[in-house]
């Protein structure tokens, strides 16, 4: 099966000067830096523990709840029903590590990227999936909370309609007592 194809798109060469014009520009950047490396790693090394302990996702039965930040505190809580996309990426230096990025996106964002994005989180796939499940499970009661309400609704039509039948059939009896007398 053939796709058919409505337009292809082609690169300009002008970025690979661009790239290296870019890897020139960090390789300066880190020389003027590599003094301040020690310093730079010394606070890394201190604050990070705290900024690791400020962290937290919760799932709830309706939401992610993300937490973090020491001085600047960021929550945000996503609804499941919103979640469009919760993707799983690792990078070179992550895979070394064993670490693996979350991102959430959701329906109605704007700007390009994830929503929120969470590096390092413990058994990352597997929270991922109980995300997935979990908004599985919220769209299914959706679901059957519809469906009970459509067959509610049709046993109400039911039951009127019955009633309105019930009175008619009276309406007929008095007018046949009216008429006899």
């Amino acid at each position: 099966m053939t796709k058919h194809i409505l337009k292809s798109a082609s690169f300009d060469p002008k970025v690979q000067q661009y790239w290296m014009l870019m890897a020139a520009f960090f390789s300066v950047l880190a020389l003027v830096t590599i003094p301040l490396l020690p310093i730079v790693l010394a606070i890394v090394w201190l604050v990070g523990g705290r900024i690791l302990a400020a962290m937290s996702a919760d799932l709830l039965p309706q939401k992610l709840v993300v937490k973090r930040g020491i001085l600047f505190k960021e929550e945000k809580s996503i609804p499941l029903e919103k979640i469009t996309d919760v993707g799983l990426s690792q990078g070179p230096l992550m895979r070394l590590f064993g670490l693996y990025r979350l991102s959430f996106e959701t329906a109605g964002q704007s700007g390009n990227g994830a929503l929120v994005s969470l590096l390092g989180v413990v058994n990352a796939s597997e929270f991922r999936e109980a995300i997935l499940e979990q908004k599985d499970v919220l769209a299914n009661q959706g679901k059957t909370s519809q469906q009970a309400t459509e067959q509610s609704e049709k046993e109400l039509l039911r039951a009127l309609t019955y009633s309105v039948k019930n009175i008619e059939q009276m309406l007929l009896v008095l007018l046949d007592e009216r008429q006899q007398k």
